[in-house]
């Protein structure tokens, strides 16, 4: 008996802007760098990269490189792609 496996994509699971949000929310908390860049990049994704980087004045080959883990995107550039998705960053005393 053979097991068929299928890959795991996060991004059908992000179907509802809350589904996005929590999972961000998640994500942040644990505040590691090249998660977050993979996850704003999921939601990216879930969204629809090209009208995503319209949205955000971006070039869609410019989000992508930005949103890879390992990158080092411009602090605007994430404030753009926020904005872009509808999203505001917010500071909170924890």
């Amino acid at each position: 008996m053979t097991i068929k496996t299928v890959p795991f994509d996060i991004v059908t699971e992000l179907d509802t802007e809350e589904a996005m949000i929590e999972y961000l929310r998640q994500v942040l908390e644990d505040g590691d760098t090249d998660e977050i860049l993979r996850a704003i990049g999921h939601v990216a994704r879930a969204r629809g990269m090209a009208q995503l980087a319209k949205d955000a004045g971006l070039g869609r080959e410019s989000l992508y490189k930005a949103l890879t883990p390992g990158a080092a995107p411009r602090f605007d550039t994430i404030l753009k792609v926020t904005r872009a998705l509808g999203l505001r960053v917010t500071v909170a005393h924890g």
